[in-house]
């Protein structure tokens, strides 16, 4: 079975970078698109005022880049720290860790991009169109060790 779950691994990694992407960039627009809203949220949150266009500008650029596939680990790191941070200094803390449907998507996105960081963007992507002649040769050297 295992042969035949691997036919379908870049289509997987493809949806969930795709997905993932969307996502951030649907909540990066927003936040961009009412900065005034979302200074004053983050700093109702204990957060500095220029927070909201540093996570605002993350959000939005690194979903489009991740839709891309274009310097996909960095970004799927930095959203995966931007994520983990909301969980453990926003939506923890609100309340009782049982009641998961308040930190739930965080923790998803949060893990999804660590899952996307961990495993690069996937053949369809332009990461693998612009670094496939590179990533190809680290692979031989590597097998030759």
């Amino acid at each position: 079975m295992g042969d035949f779950c691997d036919i379908f691994r870049p289509l997987g990694l493809t949806l969930l970078r795709l997905a993932v992407g969307v996502i951030f960039l649907y909540h990066g627009s927003a936040k961009l698109s009412d900065l005034h809203q979302w200074t004053q949220n983050f700093v109702h949150m204990g957060f500095p005022a220029y927070t909201a266009y540093v996570i605002g500008s993350l959000e939005a650029v690194g979903g489009a880049l991740l839709i891309l596939g274009l310097f996909s680990r960095i970004f799927a790191l930095l959203l995966a720290g931007d994520m983990l941070v909301a969980l453990l200094k926003v939506h923890l803390p609100g309340g009782p860790i049982w009641n998961v449907g308040r930190y739930e998507l965080v923790m998803l996105l949060s893990a999804a991009s660590f899952a996307i960081f961990a495993h690069g963007a996937g053949p369809w992507s332009v990461d693998a169109a612009l670094f496939r002649g590179s990533a190809g040769r680290g692979r031989a050297r590597a097998a030759r060790r």
